[in-house]
């Protein structure tokens, strides 16, 4: 659907700056999701990931585009403390540092491809968002 809406523009806004940001970021959503496609074919999504995905896709399809982006938030930065790699904020580190992020890494950081695939998948979450003008904008996140 993405792709189609892209190519029924008119082709003054596809040349313009952010028609061809447009078009970029669409092809590029392609080929980073591509690995997750191939995943599910197989049945080999990781169960954890699995389980969110099944929450962002239930959600989208009730239009509840807010606990969409939780999940995927949850999903992508998980429960760690300091999800940006910040580790000491002062001049001591706190002595249960280490166990504060034991079991809680998040599965955007394990490896590139997970990373560039949820990637995608916010960005389908987005789409769709602008794509249902049904939806009440209470249920919508604000870009």
């Amino acid at each position: 659907d993405w792709e189609v809406e892209l190519n029924d523009r008119p082709d003054s806004v596809k040349r313009t700056a952010k028609g061809k940001i447009d078009t970029k970021t669409q092809k590029q959503c392609k080929d980073y999701i591509r690995p997750l496609l191939k995943l599910c074919k197989k049945k080999e999504v990781p169960p954890d990931i699995l389980v969110f995905l099944v929450q962002i896709v239930r959600f989208m399809c009730d239009g509840e585009f807010v606990q969409a982006n939780d999940s995927y938030i949850q999903c992508a930065i998980g429960n760690a403390a300091w999800p940006m790699g910040v580790n000491v904020v002062g001049i001591h580190q706190r002595a249960a540092h280490d166990a504060l992020s034991m079991g809680k890494t998040a599965h955007v950081m394990n490896n590139e491809m997970q990373r560039k695939y949820l990637q995608s998948v916010k960005r389908l979450i987005a789409f769709e968002q602008r794509r249902r003008p049904d939806v009440n904008p209470s249920k919508k996140v604000q870009s």
